[in-house]
């Protein structure tokens, strides 16, 4: 697995399905450069049943993301046209409907690949191609993205694992914290606790006070 933390996130376009509804052959992280944080996440399949948990938890979130100034985008390996019809079915029936935040097609494998949570059975070649002998999908991989596109926070979980949004916007508020205030965050850190100076009287400063 890739340790991608502290490199810049690794560049792409690609088709995405936008508000629900909207399908665009170009999206790209580049719009957010230097004017939002971006939580990317992928996740395995369209029409399956962990994910569409994570997806409307992520959606039941979204205001809060976008109160830290921090975009929420999807990935999987599903085209765009299979997006686009799972968010027109209903939650009850299994479907997404009412994501609003982007949903990205990686049907090439390449955006999953570059960041090293493409699961299946593949291979390079001779040519140096890619070659696979079964279906290719994307573990539950997560990475925290900054304003200058620099991965600050990265989890990857295996495919029956769902995530804990909370937990993504306690790291976003971790990072926004640090950034702020110039102290680092302890253990079990969360908002509205105190940070640690990034130094011993720091880190006696804090034990005195905790």
């Amino acid at each position: 697995m890739a340790v991608l933390v502290g490199k810049p996130a690794p560049a792409f376009k690609a088709s995405a399905v936008l508000n629900g509804e909207e399908i665009v052959s170009d999206f790209s992280l580049d719009q957010y450069l230097g004017k939002k944080y971006v939580v990317l996440f992928f996740y395995p399949k369209d029409f399956t049943f962990v994910c569409p948990t994570e997806l409307h938890a992520f959606q039941a979130k979204l205001d809060e993301f976008k109160k830290r100034d921090v975009e929420v985008v999807a990935v999987s390996t599903d085209t765009e046209q299979s997006h686009w019809g799972w968010l027109q079915m209903d939650k009850n029936q299994g479907g997404i409907k009412g994501i609003t935040y982007p949903v990205v097609a990686d049907t090439n494998k390449t955006i999953s690949h570059n960041y090293d949570v493409l699961v299946g059975d593949y291979f390079y070649n001779e040519n140096d191609e890619l070659e696979a002998s079964g279906e290719m999908i994307a573990y539950r991989g997560l990475f925290l993205i900054d304003k200058e596109g620099l991965v600050r926070h990265q989890l990857v979980n295996d495919l029956p694992l769902g995530r804990n949004v909370e937990e993504a916007l306690r790291m976003v508020d971790a990072l926004q914290f640090f950034q702020n205030n110039g102290e680092v965050c302890p253990a079990n850190w969360s908002e509205g606790k105190s940070g640690m100076k990034a130094d011993h009287d720091g880190v006696a400063e804090y034990l005195s006070a905790n």
